[in-house]
């Protein structure tokens, strides 16, 4: 006979307050005040169980378990992933279009972006000399809306650029957010599927030309299960999934160029590049600094977990930030210190700064390969090819807010390209 044991319960009506006001440290904070890796608690006006940790990462990407549907909220899809994304499916459907994602993350197409972005980022240095100073997250989020609009087939005009690339940021901020910010994320969406529903049917009649082997081709030619294309709106905000999380990547950028500023020495070694040092520094920005908080998925059928028993259709938060600073997974986890990851093998559970899991099977993020090598060839562009001055500012940034920056978004000022 199994032991019951209870799951400790915040004795509250309702903690989405608390949510909102803790931001990254709200599951956290609970985990050690009852030293354990899951409790209960009240959000949004119902039920949820919150879990932490490789052991708990792994119960939850388990298909036979856990179901996305119906675990992301509306507020969420209506800003930051759409309705009846990609995110929001399950089983062979999910399985069936996530082979259309997985089919643009081949060597040469990602080689491909790479080398445009490569590119961008000379384009834009080229200008910034010109300039008194610039706001680094701004540029290279301009930089990764022209760089992911080229690969992906999207024509973009260069007057569109700037507000394409705050509509992309604005559905990203308005995660996790009430009142103006939310509402300026669902503009901003409207905005975006409106544009995109409509390349999408100018591709499929042709009216623009739309090279095969490209994101826009894919997309907008794709067919389901049942050999049915992709309904105009469905299909643009498939294309949108792949050009906003290009563009968010901005926010890895700006924690970097933070990481180098406060710690010179890393500058230096990614000059040098010993050990593939760039591709380690990348990966400790992606853990050390916050991104995603958590992630959300609702229990397919009932099952005991830890001698608890999970109730089919309860929903469940997965700590994203926790895990990746879990003192038993990680020496010194609040220090930044990229050298961690020259030996490392680890699981597809105990480091999941963009989620877990299998790529192939699960919900785990294909863009992962693609926020790691644009770091890479962004965080070696800034040291070998810029020189700068980083003016007096502020640089810390607030685990409260979800999602969050550094206060400034680095300033950078008397730039040169050598």
């Amino acid at each position: 006979m199994i032991p019951k044991r209870t799951i400790p319960k915040d004795r509250c009506i309702d903690n989405t307050c608390k949510l909102l006001m803790e931001g990254y440290l709200f599951i956290p904070n609970r985990c050690r005040r009852y030293k354990t890796d899951l409790f209960q608690t009240r959000l949004m006006g119902q039920k949820v169980i919150c879990l932490s940790g490789e052991d708990a990462a792994e119960i939850f990407y388990n298909n036979h378990l856990f179901t996305r549907k119906g675990a992301i909220p509306k507020r969420i899809q209506k800003t930051l992933f759409g309705k009846k994304a990609i995110q929001t499916m399950d089983g062979p459907d999910h399985k069936h279009r996530k082979s259309m994602f997985l089919s643009m993350m081949t060597p040469n197409r990602m080689d491909r972006l790479v080398k445009i972005t490569e590119k961008q980022w000379l384009k834009s240095a080229k200008q910034w000399e010109r300039k008194d100073r610039i706001i680094l997250f701004n540029e290279a989020g301009k930089i990764l809306c022209r760089s992911a609009c080229q690969w992906a087939g999207v024509p973009i005009r260069k007057s569109e650029v700037t507000q394409r690339a705050k509509d992309f940021s604005a559905m990203i901020d308005a995660f996790g957010a009430v009142g103006p910010r939310h509402w300026k994320g669902r503009c901003a969406r409207n905005r975006c599927e409106k544009w995109m529903k409509q390349i999408i049917k100018d591709t499929r009649c042709e009216k623009i030309y739309v090279p095969e082997g490209t994101a826009l081709h894919d997309i907008a030619f794709y067919r389901d299960a049942k050999g049915k294309l992709l309904r105009p709106k469905i299909a643009g905000i498939e294309i949108i999934n792949v050009l906003r999380p290009i563009t968010a990547i901005a926010t890895y950028i700006t924690f970097g160029a933070v990481a180098m500023h406060t710690n010179p020495e890393c500058e230096k070694k990614i000059q040098y590049d010993e050990d593939n040092y760039t591709h380690m520094f990348a990966q400790e920005v992606r853990r050390y600094y916050p991104f995603g908080p958590f992630l959300g998925a609702r229990v397919r059928n009932d099952f005991l977990y830890n001698h608890q028993l999970f109730r089919k259709g309860t929903l469940v938060f997965l700590d994203l930030y926790g895990t990746d600073h879990d003192a038993r997974i990680w020496y010194q986890p609040n220090h930044f210190w990229p050298e961690r990851f020259k030996y490392r093998k680890g699981s597809p559970y105990d480091f999941i700064p963009q989620g877990g899991g299998n790529y192939d099977t699960g919900h785990r993020c294909p863009g992962e390969w693609i926020t790691t090598m644009l770091i890479k060839v962004s965080m070696s562009f800034l040291a070998n090819h810029l020189k700068y001055k980083v003016p007096l500012q502020d640089l810390g940034y607030s685990l409260r807010r979800m999602p969050t920056l550094p206060k400034s978004k680095f300033i950078m000022q008397k730039i040169k390209l050598v």
